[in-house]
């Protein structure tokens, strides 16, 4: 079994983390009714005797003595994290563990990278290395962030950078939420171009998410509780409709539900290490069989079904219909139209009693109506795990690399070009030490030729399939 360190940076991430902290334990729990530590368990937390004086020492057999998470938490704001910590998740994590400032990085991504970095540099490395220490095989870090502010955008992929220096050896899986463009930060363009250019470098797989097609998915749940389709089938306090608990608090404050969303893509996303299956797949898999080309891995997420822990006791889609679902464009977290656009790869990660066969079947079906790249018209990857999530009988994540993401991207290099254009706001972030305007014309430099390359391949889109020429041997 491989272990997994989660780093949730700043207000976004941490609580999406939270979620994701929450819906974890809730599934083992499900799974794990006799209170053993077990190698499930052990992917993605560390078992302690908190006995035994202030670290504790880890107990690798037996039963659960006191759960610790295999995180680390990071905002230059502490009121998230404080919230966590008074919530019902505090003893899950322990001050070792967190980093906290008080005044935050003013939606600035050189703040963020730049300023915090530098001042947090050591302690951030320091307790990296702690964390790694208790793991066996540390296989890999998920980064959850978001791309529009200040901390997620500009010290996320500082401690990305970190990561490749300090462990090159291990996968950097990237969770970046993107901002919607009704965003109200105004200067998320710039944090996300930048980010962008960071996460281009040094992540080896993006799982790119759209605050707006999250709000969308959230907005169609909310109109299937009150149109009665659901009846009194969403429990109160659900996460579905929120923390107030009424259907009504949904599009007030939305946040719960969709970072909840996010939370299910990566309990989805880490099944396979966390639970066995007749056809496990590891995620230094999805790395290795999804992204052909270094800088091209941003990878298009959906899941079926959309909702968890059985907030909502939706009758079970059929198999075959939950594959079609899986390429809908209503449950993708990003905005993006994979069916007319071209596969580089494809991985579908099954969870619950599904046969490999099913799985073929679809695969099958499916093919058709779906481009891939004429180099790799067997581009695809699955995984059955065989414990389903809580509540339901099976889901589906799909996870594509496909150039339908290029819209995203051109969409934000448009909004970054208006802002820097005019020159707007740009004085916030060269009045930083070591920030230039030299930065910004790299990092959309970076984002134009990333574009460029998306480019290219769809150009070959259509064309005739044309086998590679191979070296001729002489006998």
């Amino acid at each position: 079994m491989t272990q997994s360190v989660v780093v949730q940076v700043g207000q976004c991430g941490n609580q999406v983390g939270c979620r994701f902290w929450d819906l974890a334990l809730r599934e083992h729990a499900a799974v794990n009714k006799k209170g053993i530590y077990d190698e499930a368990l052990s992917s993605f937390f560390r078992n302690v005797d908190t006995r035994s004086g202030d670290n504790g020492r880890d107990i690798y057999k037996g039963k659960i003595c006191s759960l610790k998470a295999r995180a680390l938490l990071i905002d230059m704001e502490e009121g998230v994290v404080n919230e966590i910590l008074q919530g019902p998740l505090r003893d899950v994590f322990d001050s070792k563990q967190l980093i906290t400032d008080v005044s935050g990085s003013g939606n600035n991504w050189a703040v963020g990278h730049k300023i915090y970095g530098c001042q947090y540099r050591e302690n951030i490395v320091e307790k990296l290395r702690k964390t790694a220490e208790h793991c066996d095989c540390l296989q890999c870090f998920f980064i959850i962030h978001s791309m529009g502010g200040g901390t997620g955008s500009g010290l996320g992929t500082f401690v990305l950078n970190l990561l490749e220096e300090e462990f090159p050896e291990v996968y950097r899986f990237v969770t970046s939420v993107y901002p919607s463009g009704e965003d109200d930060v105004i200067t998320s363009p710039y944090n996300s171009v930048l980010a962008m250019k960071e996460l281009n470098e040094h992540a080896d797989c993006v799982l790119p998410i759209e605050n707006e097609s999250l709000f969308e998915i959230v907005n169609k749940i909310h109109q299937m509780i009150n149109s009665g389709k659901l009846g009194a089938t969403v429990k109160q306090n659900s996460l579905v409709t929120s923390s107030a608990g009424s259907a009504k608090a949904l599009q007030e404050k939305p946040f719960d539900a969709m970072n909840n969303i996010v939370a299910n893509l990566l309990l989805n996303l880490t099944s396979s290490a966390r639970f066995e299956g007749s056809l496990n797949m590891d995620l230094n898999e999805i790395s290795m069989n999804l992204v052909p080309f270094p800088r091209l891995h941003y990878l298009v997420s959906s899941l079926t079904p959309l909702y968890t822990l059985a907030d909502v006791n939706v009758p079970s889609r059929r198999l075959d219909q939950m594959f079609s679902d899986a390429f809908s464009r209503d449950h993708q977290l990003i905005q993006a139209d994979p069916k007319h656009s071209l596969y580089l790869a494809c991985a579908l990660l099954v969870r619950g009693n599904v046969q490999v066969s099913d799985l073929r079947r679809n695969i099958e079906r499916l093919k058709p109506s779906l481009h891939f790249v004429s180099w790799n018209q067997e581009g695809w990857k699955t995984g059955l795990c065989s414990v389903p999530p809580v509540g339901h009988s099976h889901s589906l994540l799909a996870l594509a690399n496909n150039t339908c993401v290029k819209p995203t991207f051109i969409e934000l290099k448009d909004r970054f070009m208006k802002l820097y254009k005019k020159k707007a706001h740009l004085h916030h972030y060269l009045q930083i030490d070591g920030m230039e305007q030299s930065c910004f014309l790299e990092a959309i430099s970076s984002l134009s030729d990333l574009i460029e390359e998306y480019n290219e391949l769809d150009a070959t889109r259509g064309g005739p399939r044309i086998d590679p020429s191979r070296l001729k041997i002489a006998v």
